[in-house]
């Protein structure tokens, strides 16, 4: 069985309403390297790092990679929920309300039509599974990814079932193909940015 380390990336410089692909601020530069140094002396030795391929994913990995002299491995299926809307501040509008819902009213929300989210869900959950079932790993990932982990490993059935922090840490198991929640990371009020 392999540990699967799925951090939620630094606070970003723009929300969802500001920039399409924002890197980090100052303070999420600051809370990648604090991680980083959390990770290291949390787990024996480096491990695999995989990353969203979204630009706030990639500098929170950056300190780890450097630390471990490792190159982190881009796996697209951990990146952010996709968003039907192209337009900035629609799609925080409908970001917040799906977020105050349940798995199966995002599926079935009128602006959402055209996206497959319970498959976005099952390849969130088949990346983790099939990147972790023989080793541990680290991935930096997303607000409503983690979230998909989650939901998995304890069935909440609420987008929304739990707020991590900005670089919390957040730890599950896999047999390869089911999560089990060892440690929930940090919360907090926090927006998704």
């Amino acid at each position: 069985m392999g540990k699967i380390f799925m951090v939620r990336h630094g606070k970003a410089a723009a929300g969802w309403d500001g920039d399409a692909d924002p890197g980090l601020d100052a303070k999420g530069h600051a809370q990648a390297s604090q991680v980083a140094d959390k990770l290291a002396t949390q787990i024996a030795s480096p491990v695999p790092v995989y990353t969203s391929p979204l630009l706030r994913c990639r500098e929170t990995a950056g300190p780890l990679a450097v630390l471990w002299q490792t190159t982190p491995i881009i796996e697209p299926r951990v990146a952010e929920i996709p968003s039907p809307i192209e337009d900035l501040t629609a799609r925080t509008v409908w970001l917040r309300r799906v977020m105050s819902g349940s798995w199966d009213a995002l599926a079935a929300d009128p602006e959402s039509v055209g996206h497959d989210y319970d498959d976005w869900r099952v390849e969130v959950i088949a990346a983790l599974t099939g990147l972790a079932y023989d080793t541990d790993v680290v991935v930096f990932s997303h607000f409503i990814a983690l979230n998909a982990a989650y939901s998995a490993a304890t069935g909440a059935e609420d987008v929304v079932a739990f707020r991590p922090d900005n670089c919390s840490v957040s730890v599950f198991e896999t047999d390869g193909s089911s999560l089990r929640l060892l440690q929930q990371g940090h919360e907090a009020e926090t927006q998704v940015n």
